[in-house]
C-alpha cells in the first residue's frame, strides 16, 4: 500500500486582483458541466423498492445507457458508514467477481486510487478500471461525498482485458441523528466492448441494490 502525503492533482490557489470579478457566464458553464451535475440531466425514475432501498434510472447524457441509483435509510451510526465505505480491501459487499484488487494510493478519509479487476463470465472479456475516488465532509452537516472517477494513464491497458474508461460514482452519506444514516449511491459505468444496451439497461439497478444490501447488513445492528 502506499500512502499519499501530498496529491499531485491538488488545485492550487490562483491569485486573482481584487478588483477582477468571475464572469457569471463562466460560473455557469463550470456548474453545467460538473460531472454528475443534476442540471443537465434528466429526472430519476423510480424502479423499485427492496427491504427499504429504493432504486431509480435515468438516461446518461450522450449515451445509450443509464445511469442508476439506490438510496436508504439505515439504523446505525454515521462512523460505522464511513469505516465500511473507507476500507477499499474489504470488498466482499461490493461484487463477488471483483478478483484482483490493488490499492495505489491512500490518504485517509481524503483520498483512494486503486485498480481493480472485474471477472466476466466467458465468451467475454474481463473488464479493469482505475480509479480515483476523493472524499469531502461538510464541517456543519456531517454531510460525506465521495466521488470516484477513472483515473488515465496511470495503469498500462492489457490485451487480454477492456478497460474501462467512461465511469462515474458518488456515495452521498447524510447523518440524521437518533442513529439513523441515509445513503444515497448515483453512478454509472459503460462497461465498453459489445454489451447489448437493452441488456445493461435490464440489469444496471440491480448493482445498487446489491451494493446499499451489503452495507446495509454489514452496519446494522442484529438485534
Amino acid at each position: 500500500m502506499v500512502i499519499a502525503r501530498e496529491n499531485p492533482f491538488t488545485l492550487q490557489k490562483i491569485k486573482t486582483p481584487v478588483k477582477k470579478r468571475i464572469s457569471p457566464f463562466l460560473i455557469i458553464l463550470l456548474i453545467i458541466y460538473l460531472p454528475g451535475h443534476t442540471l443537465y440531466a434528466q429526472s430519476w425514475e423510480f424502479i423499485k423498492e427492496k427491504d427499504g432501498i429504493r432504486i431509480y434510472t435515468r438516461p446518461e447524457a450522450n449515451s445509450s445507457l443509464k445511469s442508476f441509483k439506490g438510496e436508504a435509510t439505515l439504523h446505525t451510526q454515521t462512523a460505522k458508514v464511513f469505516e465500511l465505505l473507507g476500507n477499499v480491501t474489504n470488498t466482499s459487499w461490493w461484487d463477488e467477481n471483483v478478483k484482483d484488487l490493488k490499492v495505489l494510493a491512500y490518504d485517509k478519509d481524503k483520498l483512494i486510487r486503486y485498480y481493480l479487476v472485474y471477472h466476466v463470465p466467458w465468451p467475454l472479456e474481463d473488464r479493469d478500471l482505475c480509479v480515483e475516488s476523493r472524499i469531502t465532509t461538510d464541517p456543519v452537516t456531517g454531510i460525506r461525498i465521495i466521488f470516484a472517477q477513472p483515473l488515465l494513464n496511470t495503469v498500462p491497458e492489457k490485451p487480454d482485458k477492456i478497460r474501462i474508461k467512461k465511469y462515474w460514482q458518488k456515495w452521498t452519506v447524510e447523518p440524521l441523528g437518533n442513529n439513523l444514516v441515509h445513503v444515497t449511491l448515483e453512478g454509472f459505468v459503460d462497461p465498453g466492448g459489445f454489451v447489448p444496451a437493452w441488456l445493461y439497461n435490464m440489469v444496471i439497478t440491480d448493482a445498487p441494490l446489491k451494493v446499499i444490501h451489503g452495507v446495509q447488513s454489514r452496519v446494522e445492528s442484529k438485534n
